[in-house]
């Protein structure tokens, strides 16, 4: 029922090819059972998208949500409207759909996914007064739905956005022609982010840029000459000290 809902709803009134469509991953571990058709547990969602001219896929969204919580009768159909709360199942399933689509427009062209936040955002609020977990500003500790996509449209989190077109469409996407260049671009990029680590330490949307690019980023800037992996070392560790040691490894 979920794949179906999540491959068969309209997000978008783009024009997609089959092979257009987004790689993503939706894996939903159930720890509880309250009752027979209730259900709890954490949801796993990660998108990715092609660089180009390679067959290489970089992560755009990687998150773990824990505040799952949903009833569900088996083989009832999922039913969504962006105009109202219907169920937390189907919402939970619409706001990642809706930021999934968000970040890739983000990486192609600069704030292309505003639209795509907005209507996240729409879900959010829908569904804030539903009593389910996630969804409450004042929950969490600004580390949930609300805040995830609240963030993102704010002014103090610009930079996240620019750099998620400068880091795919103007980095990565040229390196195949020139891998210096792009590396360069890259390290730019993650140097801009500092504004956002320096004006809100620790925000949600900065861990789920960095949990998504930490692996990857070891491994480009590990084969780049020193100064530049002393200078990737360095902004790393200021926006992701938590993980110091593991960014270490670049110069090795």
């Amino acid at each position: 029922s979920i794949y179906d809902f999540m491959n068969n709803t309209r997000w978008t009134s783009d024009v997609f090819e089959i092979e257009e469509r987004i790689n993503c991953n939706v894996l939903l571990t159930i720890s509880a059972l309250p009752s027979s058709t209730t259900f709890t547990g954490k949801v796993q969602v990660q998108s990715s998208r092609p660089v180009f001219n390679t067959a290489y896929n970089t992560v755009l969204f990687n998150y773990e949500d824990n505040d799952v919580s949903f009833a569900y009768i088996r083989n009832s159909a999922l039913l969504f409207s962006i105009d109202q709360y219907r169920d937390n199942l189907t919402s939970i399933l619409a706001f990642y759909a809706y930021m999934i689509l968000a970040y890739d427009y983000d990486s192609f062209e600069l704030k292309g996914g505003s639209k795509y936040f907005t209507k996240a955002q729409i879900v959010s609020s829908n569904a804030k007064n539903s009593g389910d977990p996630g969804w409450s500003a004042s929950a969490g500790k600004r580390m949930n739905r609300y805040w995830m996509v609240d963030n993102a449209l704010q002014s103090a989190f610009e930079p996240i956005r620019t750099v998620y077109y400068n880091y795919h469409r103007l980095g990565f996407d040229i390196m195949y022609d020139d891998i210096v260049a792009g590396r360069k671009v890259v390290l730019e990029s993650l140097q801009q982010l500092d504004k956002v680590q320096r004006a809100r330490p620790g925000s949600l949307n900065l861990q789920i840029f960095l949990t998504s690019k930490s692996s990857e980023l070891i491994n480009l800037f590990s084969q780049s000459e020193m100064t530049e992996k002393n200078a990737a070392v360095s902004v790393l560790k200021k926006l992701d000290p938590s993980n110091s040691s593991k960014y270490q490894e670049i110069l090795n």
